[in-house]
């Protein structure tokens, strides 16, 4: 997996935004997010028949715009609509046991919010690591304590060249910083999602990305 893929990584689901998801969807991909990922959790998810339609509705938008396609956690929706890969947490299926039901070509990403749980997602054989919560934030109920960039930077050194997003309540201002610290890209959910222009500010996470790269 290049690592490029993770530049401006949009995680979204149904409960993330007051305006529709499809649209803020569409937008985002049009403002150049680079990889996406169906979050579907906490009140007033979706569940069963309506998930499974809106994951696909979610997927064809991305398959129109180039960009991958991935599930949290929801190992057998993922298989089922034919995504492009799986993102799970700690708390989630063990990540060997995940692995071993994933296709080959499939991206399967893995949360780490320390030293420890990084190391043993790399033995594992992650293509990436979602690092973080590196600010606060308000998206997951469940979220740990923040380890700012100071923790990302601790993480680069152990895992070498694996690909790294930063999560965790991340904003613009957030890039140069987070790329100085070994983050090959960041993951954003409220900062799109909220917006009140879901294509612009993909298009300037996309373009801070993209500048902070070179």
């Amino acid at each position: 997996m290049k690592p490029s893929i993770l530049q401006v990584y949009f995680i979204l689901g149904t409960n993330n935004t007051e305006q529709d998801p499809l649209e803020v969807l569409e937008e985002a991909l049009q403002g150049g997010v680079s990889l996406f990922q169906f979050r579907e959790k906490g009140k007033g998810a979706l569940i069963g028949e309506e998930k499974k339609q809106m994951a696909l509705k979610m997927k064809g938008l991305c398959h129109q715009y180039d960009v991958p396609f991935l599930i949290n956690d929801d190992i057998d929706l993922a298989l089922e609509i034919g995504a492009d890969g799986v993102h799970v947490g700690q708390e989630d299926e063990p990540f060997v046991q995940v692995k071993s039901r994933c296709p080959d070509h499939w991206i399967i990403g893995v949360s780490a919010t320390n030293e420890k749980e990084a190391i043993k997602a790399k033995e594992d054989g992650a293509d990436y690591i979602g690092v973080g919560p590196i600010y606060g934030t308000n998206t997951k109920e469940d979220a740990k304590q923040p380890i700012g960039e100071n923790g990302l930077r601790n993480i680069r050194e152990q895992v070498g060249d694996l690909p790294i997003v930063a999560i965790g309540g991340i904003k613009l201002g957030h890039i140069f910083g987070l790329r100085k610290a070994g983050a090959d890209g960041v993951s954003i959910i409220t900062a799109i999602s909220r917006s009140k222009k879901p294509k612009e500010m993909a298009h300037l996470f996309r373009k801070f990305a993209h500048y902070q790269s070179n």
